[in-house]
């Protein structure tokens, strides 16, 4: 026998996300060491003058780059046509990586990991996490700044 659904029944609620932390990320202070972190295809042969770059633009304003890590992204994992996309969607970078930079982050008490390439809200959240520490992109730093 066919029952209606009872009206006083209670809808399920679901949690809105937290808010994005550190979508604004400033450097807290003079001198702050921070650990740079660069996203590359193998067909970018300019990565060392990218995060080089990068490293001068963070000195300026304010921060102390303590580690650099690269992460190259090879023809031989996936073919020439992924070598744009990120080995994974939701930490940009491969797992054996993001847990290199949080011992790197470790060892050297950094107050942030800052990337070279744009961050989604997703990933950004993620890395926070995994790292114990802000995660943001260079352009992120730079438009608070």
């Amino acid at each position: 026998m066919y029952k209606p659904r009872r009206d006083d029944r209670r809808r399920a609620h679901r949690r809105s996300p937290a808010p994005v932390q550190g979508r604004t990320f400033r450097i807290p202070a003079v001198g702050a060491d921070v650990v740079l972190v660069g996203y590359f295809s193998a067909k970018q042969k300019d990565f060392e003058t990218v995060m080089a770059s990068a490293a001068t633009t963070l000195a300026a304003h304010g921060a102390q780059v303590v580690a650099q890590i690269v992460q190259r992204r090879g023809v031989s994992d996936g073919g020439a046509r992924k070598m744009g996309l990120p080995y994974s969607s939701r930490t940009l970078l491969t797992y054996g990586k993001v847990r290199e930079v949080a011992l790197r982050c470790e060892e050297t008490d950094a107050a942030a990991a800052i990337f070279t390439t744009p961050l989604t809200g997703r990933q950004r959240r993620t890395l926070t996490a995994m790292l114990g520490r802000p995660a943001t992109s260079i352009s992120d730093v730079l438009t608070a700044g």
